[in-house]
């Protein structure tokens, strides 16, 4: 704008005033400029619409007049400034437009010349614009500026405004210290001395902050030690640095000097005017980040602090601050912070410092990892078909830049596709044969999508791409031409080794099972091979291989041709075995089910005959008529029967052997013209078809019957034959289980099946060989490896619930007369099933009969309920019930099914155990599980006692693998507790349980068997505690007894003979522990406590061996001296290494076949393998070896010597003789022969607790006769002790008397072994009265046995 000449002053008034009507104003002779709004000014709150209360005018409206007034003379300024301080305010409009009043009217800008510029400046308590600032030059050196801001002053007054604005009042946070003593009442507002220090301080405080402009109110908030400091806000408008130093000069006055304040310690911080902002926003590990701090302070002094650290940021590689004023009046610092990374998220402090006043603001960062989601590892089949490649961003942002890139064994580009605003990234690449030749097959590439943010973060992500070549099919060459019942395969090769499927189908689109094929891969092909052991017709056609990789299918075919040729047991031969008389005839004849071309001749010896043939509806025979003496030259004679079949193709199969018997005649007494001749006493087996049984071509029974002749008519001795139906189904059952298809055929056979045999059932209860005949069929059908549904298992059972009806048991006892195993093979049978039946919709499964009852339970992931099935059968008065707790089932895999039969009628007709003395009699119960068991595993059971006789009822399963495959009951690993008229079972392993009943077995109460373990308990500890004495007295007295070689060698028998006996009965209690105690039977420890009882027993035997040989050696060879080293070397290699070979040969042997241990003991195997013969064989002959050597012994010592006195001498012979035998005896182990007694059944019961005594206290004997009796051990002792008086008194009294040391040796045996048995010996060898003669022999066993 410009001025006149002549103005001096010039200055701008604001006018406030409402009006309810619309302002028409005609200012132009005293306005200039006039500016009319009805919204705010920069930095004013907007006009306010005032509300009409109770009145019908119009709302009230707020408006704001800039005026701007010059003057020629500088003084009038005052005056004006003076009237308008009169004004009261609301001033009522004139009489033209009453409805507007002035509520305030303020000088807020005022322009002086000052030299050749005009400078304006802003009232107290108004300030300039920011816009003003920046787009107008600032007057310099101009006095009173608010703090950091020198936009007070402009030169010249804008020419359209904004002017001067009125400044918002801020609070301002101070503090100033008391150099006084902090007293506790200050922390209390309520205290006396609080509201005193309040009054003054804020007393002082308003007198000297009223200058402020803008000043408002003062107020304390609080007191804190150091040594007081005083916390208080002033809410004023933004002072200058001058005004607040003058303020707080004031302040210091108006206060008593009591307080003493310390006028230095002012400090100021200002409220939040700081902007603080962070680009960008959204932040992720690797970014480049920039903080900024704006203030509208003129001032440079900013400083950076991370709350996680200690010190203030300062620059660096990774940080780096830089700080300016834009226009002198705006502070602006920037903190950036280079690659940035999650230890640096937190809350960052911008503080901007002037004079006293600080300036604080704060932000928070977060920073985030950049994710990318993508599927890992993708296969590529090259087949020129497009694949996309997806990588996709947590968050959607919007990304600089998404880079594909690609490295690895092979090289396919393609072409990369990100839509705008999309977080995802497609990258498209299409492979052909050309770029991923077979060679190639299987290689990989990795493709790395990496997305860029605007800011420089990355995050990538890899792909791994895997390429397969379409696979080349190679498959077998030659033709396949095959006759029924040979086997044929066809290899199918693929150069490709990757692959999702492989399998086989015929031309009509139907899966072959997968039983029948095999495939491996290779690295750098595949294979499937389909191998048919025994081909039928229905493997005639053609069939495919294919090998599938996604949606690429790799195809190769073969034709099969299948030629028509009888299998061995489909012809049915007649006779099976004849008599004919030597000038006689025969008519023989094979029949077979279809009507084929084929060449048939009869076989007699080398001889071949044509047949004739015969066509009976669908069977076809083939006849020949046998004459004797045209066809063989002499007689009597046996001659097998044949006839060969051959087919189109050439290729034959001969039928079962026809035995003929060539006879004189002159015995024949029997004859049928269906059955044949036969003398008397003579059995015949005979198709029951070709019998006297009733049947048809259409529909032939089966079976075979047998007859015998008895005195002129042929008579009827068994009869298996099987009803035609049943016969129908048995060979159906044996196709199905050659087809190709039988997973489709199943389950339509098992529910014919299931109706036939109950239609039938009166027959079954008649006729063994139907009842065969269905556990045959069940039999085949177990064996289809397919999974089994609900209806399936029904059907199973119902069958079985037919053959195990009460009026057929009957026919089972006759069925087992012929062969034992038809029970085992029926449970196993319906294990199969129940392991393969699987649950499509439930988690309970349960089928219920009168003879079989079925439940079961799925196992869903998680935590199972446990297993708990009730089974009872009122009519047969019999019920168990079955439970797993949850930890088993918790190991087992999910979905895994538990599956318990139980059967009342079973008990009856399953075997007994292995002595042929016991029965089942309880419920028969079968638990099964899916899939294979890998942890130790546990079932509980309850069974009724239905024992009426009394005796022991034990738990046992049926082991199918015991009596040579055909099963028998088992006790291993199950354990029995007898609750009332209930057994408790608890087994380790899943299979059919039931009580076994044992009439002869003692009462486990009895007071033999109380007895017998008393004996053994206390024996072995009296045994224990004695062998360590041992050790501890020989170790006392070792270098006073082991002067001499002799005795040296004579102890180290000893002491390993008393740590091998001490060890072995630490572990015979270990064995014990585990069978007496129901505890797991682990086969693990059970082993190895059966290999080391085994080991240290015989290593006994064979230190006492060597201590016997020792013996004989010195009485000998006396004239011979080997070294102690030698001595050493061969004692140790006989006493530990001959027991080690033994022992290692013996489980070797025996634990592969699981035959190493008893069934329900930890000691050597008798009944399987008679493992115990590898301790019994070398103890007994180390016994016969150390009779042997006590017998030379003896002689030795009753050698006459010259002089003596025959009576006398006699006398004295019989004592030595006698105390040799009482003391040699247990020391060489001689009273092991009375173990023996022990090993027959029904021995007497003292032979028992005789052998338990003499072996429980082995250990007691060791002590007394191998250490305490010698009497340079005793002399030792004694020495060791300082009696030493006592000693010599007791050598003098001795010497006649003439004791010598005592060889002590024992072998430890108790009846909890069953049959291991053994006895103790000890031997003392004593000193005739003296004579020259015998003087000498004396000295030569006394150093000896020394």
């Amino acid at each position: 704008m410009k001025y006149p000449r002549r103005t001096t002053l010039c200055f701008v008034i604001l006018v406030i005033y409402s009006s309810q009507v619309t302002a028409t104003l005609d200012l132009e002779a005293i306005v200039h400029p006039l500016t009319l709004r009805e919204q705010e000014l920069a930095g004013e709150e907007p006009p306010r619409q005032k509300r009409a209360v109770a009145t019908s005018h119009p709302t009230a409206k707020d408006y704001t007049v800039d005026i701007e007034i010059s003057f020629e003379n500088a003084s009038f300024l005052e005056p004006v400034k003076t009237y308008l301080n009169s004004l009261s305010f609301p001033i009522q409009g004139n009489d033209t437009d009453q409805a507007a009043n002035i509520l305030s009217v303020e000088v807020t800008t005022v322009c002086r010349p000052t030299g050749n510029e005009i400078w304006c400046s802003c009232e107290t308590g108004y300030r300039w614009p920011r816009e003003q600032c920046a787009h107008n030059l600032t007057c310099q050196d101009y006095g009173n500026s608010p703090v950091g801001r020198p936009c007070n002053c402009l030169k010249g007054l804008p020419p359209k405004g904004p002017f001067c604005q009125l400044q918002r009042a801020i609070t301002l946070r101070m503090s100033v210290r008391l150099n006084v003593g902090f007293q506790e009442d200050l922390r209390n507002i309520s205290s006396a001395l609080f509201r005193s220090y309040k009054t003054d301080l804020e007393t002082a405080f308003r007198k000297g902050y009223k200058i402020l402009p803008g000043f408002e109110s003062v107020t304390v908030t609080g007191f804190r030690p150091g040594s007081v400091v005083v916390n208080y806000e002033i809410r004023t408008t933004t002072p200058s640095p001058g005004f607040m130093h003058r303020a707080n000069e004031l302040v210091t006055q108006n206060l008593n000097q009591t307080y003493r304040m310390d006028d230095s310690s002012f400090q100021a911080f200002a409220s939040n005017e700081t902007r603080f902002f962070v680009i960008p926003e959204v932040i992720f590990e690797g970014d480049t980040v920039t903080l900024v701090c704006e203030n509208d302070v003129a001032s440079s002094n900013v400083s950076w602090h991370h709350v996680g650290r200690s010190a203030d940021i300062q620059n660096g590689s990774q940080f780096w601050v830089y700080t300016t004023v834009l226009n002198n009046m705006t502070s602006v610092s920037r903190l950036t912070v280079y690659n940035i990374t999650q230890g640096d998220a937190g809350e960052y402090i911008c503080k901007l410092t002037l004079d006293i006043f600080e300036y604080e603001s704060r932000k928070k960062i977060n920073v985030t990892p950049i994710r990318i989601f993508a599927i890992d590892e993708m296969r590529v089949t090259c087949d020129s078909s497009p694949v996309s490649l997806n990588c996709c961003s947590e968050i959607n942002v919007n990304w600089s830049a998404v880079e594909w890139k690609q490295e690895g064994e092979i090289t396919v580009p393609g072409n990369s596709e990100t839509e705008s605003g999309s977080s995802c990234s497609r990258y498209t690449l299409t492979a052909d044969g050309t770029q991923c030749p077979s060679g190639s097959a299987g290689r990989t590439a990795v493709y790395t999508c990496e997305f860029v943010s605007a800011h420089g973060a990355r995050g990538s992500k890899n792909i791994e791409v895997t390429f397969t070549a379409v696979a080349n099919i190679t498959i077998t060459p030659d033709p396949i031409s095959v006759s029924e019942g040979q086997n044929f395969s066809i290899k199918c090769i693929s150069d490709v080794s990757n692959y999702d499927e492989v399998y086989w189908n015929t031309s009509a689109g139907i899966k072959i099972y997968q039983r029948f094929y095999t495939t491996r891969r290779y690295p750098d092909r595949a294979e499937s091979v389909l191998t048919v052991r025994t081909s039928t017709r229905e493997w005639n056609g053609t069939y495919h291989c294919i090998f599938r990789y996604k949606n690429a299918y790799s195809i190769a075919t073969k034709d099969v041709t299948v030629h028509p040729l009888p299998l061995e047991q489909s012809i049915l031969v007649d006779p099976l075995e004849a008599s004919v008389p030597c000038r006689g005839s025969y008519h023989f004849k094979c029949c077979v089910e279809e009507d084929e071309h084929y060449e048939v001749t009869f076989r007699v010896d080398s001889l071949s005959f044509p047949a004739a043939k015969e066509v009976h509806g669908k069977q076809v025979c083939y006849k020949f008529n046998f004459v004797a003496n045209a066809m063989v030259s002499w007689c009597p004679k046996h001659v097998d029967v044949f006839c060969d079949f051959t087919n189109a193709a050439n290729n034959s199969v001969r039928s079962p052997s026809m035995k003929l018997n060539l006879v004189p005649g002159e015995n024949i007494t029997c004859q049928d013209p269906i059955i044949g001749v036969g003398e008397p006493g003579q059995v015949i087996p005979k198709l029951c078809q070709f019998s006297h049984q009733p049947s048809s071509p259409a529909s032939p029974v089966g079976g075979i019957v047998t007859y015998q002749c008895v005195g002129s008519q042929w008579k009827v001795k068994s009869s298996d034959c099987i009803s035609a139906p049943l016969n129908s189904l048995l060979q159906l059952a044996q196709a199905l289980s050659k087809s190709p298809f039988q997973d489709k055929k199943l389950p339509a056979y098992l529910k014919n099946l299931s109706v036939s045999t109950d239609k039938v059932a009166h027959e079954v209860s008649s006729s063994p060989g139907n009842l065969g005949a269905i556990i045959s069929i069940l039999g085949l059908l177990s064996t289809v490896p397919i999974q089994v549904n609900s209806e399936m298992m029904t059907n199973v059972l119902s069958t079985v619930n037919v053959i195990l009806d009460k009026p057929i048991l009957s026919t089972w006892k006759a069925l087992q007369l012929q062969q034992t195993n038809h029970s085992s093979q029926l449970l196993e049978s319906v294990e199969r099933f129940s392991q393969a039946l699987r649950s499509e919709d439930s988690t309970v499964l349960s089928i219920c009969h009168t003879n079989v009852q079925m439940r079961g339970m799925v196992i869903k992931s998680g935590s199972p309920k446990p297993y708990k099935q009730i089974f009872a059968f009122s009519d047969s008065n019999l019920w168990g019930d079955v439970a797993i707790d949850e930890y088993h089932l918790t190991n087992l895999q999910p979905d895994s099914s538990v599956v318990t039969v139980a059967f009342p009628t079973l008990k009856t007709i399953l075997g007994q155990d292995a002595q042929g003395k016991n029965s089942a009699n309880s419920l028969v119960m079968t638990t099964t599980v899916s899939h294979k068991i890998t942890t130790p595993f546990r079932i509980s059971m309850t069974f009724k006692d239905h024992n009426s006789l009394g005796g022991k009822p034990q738990c046992v399963f049926w082991n199918f693998t015991l009596a040579n495959y055909t099963g028998e009951w088992d006790s291993s690993g199950c354990y029995t507790k007898v609750d009332g008229d209930s057994v408790l079972c608890s087994c380790d392993h899943l299979t059919s349980f039931s009580i076994l009943m044992s009439p002869d077995s003692p009462d486990p109460d009895s007071l033999l068997k109380v007895l017998l373990d008393i004996i053994s308990y206390i024996g072995l500890c009296f045994s224990i505690l004695s062998l360590a004495a041992c050790l501890v007295v020989e170790a006392v007295v070792w270098k006073s007894v082991t002067k001499n070689r002799t005795s040296y060698m004579r102890h180290i028998c000893i002491v390993n003979i008393a740590a091998s006996l001490l060890v072995a009965d630490v572990w015979f209690i270990v064995a014990s522990t585990i069978r007496d105690h129901h505890y797991v039977l682990n086969e693990t420890a059970c082993v190895a406590a059966t290999f080391f009882i085994h080991f240290f027993y015989l290593s006994v035997f064979f230190w006492m061996l060597t201590l016997g040989l020792m013996l004989f050696y010195r009485l000998v060879f006396i004239l011979h001296d080997a070294s102690k080293s030698v001595q050493k070397a061969i004692a140790f290699s006989l006493g530990y290494g001959c027991p080690l070979l033994i022992s290692v040969i013996t489980v070797g042997a025996t634990q592969p076949q699981e035959v190493y241990t008893r069934k329900n003991a930890c000691w050597l195997n008798w009944e399987d393998t008679k493992a115990l013969l590898a301790f019994v064989i070398p103890a007994l002959i180390i016994v016969v070896v150390n009779v042997t050597i006590t017998i030379v012994v003896i002689t030795k010592i009753l050698r006459p010597s010259v002089g003596d006195k025959p009576n006398k001498q006699e006398k004295s012979s019989l004592f030595q003789i006698s105390k040799s035998i009482g003391v040699l005896t247990p020391l060489l182990g001689l009273t092991w022969g009375f173990g023996l007694a022990t090993v027959f059944q029904g021995s007497s019961a003292v032979f028992h607790i005789v052998f338990t005594l003499l072996n429980a206290f082995q250990g007691l004997f060791i002590l007394l006769f191998g250490c305490l009796w010698d009497q340079k051990v005793q002399e030792a002792l004694l020495k060791k002790f300082s009696l030493s008086r006592w000693s010599s008194q007791h050598s003098k009294s001795t010497s006649l008397g003439s004791s010598t040391p005592v060889f002590s040796m024992s072998s430890p045996i108790s009846r909890r072994f069953n049959n291991l048995f053994g006895k103790t010996g000890t031997y003392n060898v004593s000193t005739p009265e003296t004579t020259s003669s015998s003087l000498a022999n004396t000295s030569s066993a006394y150093s000896l046995l020394n």
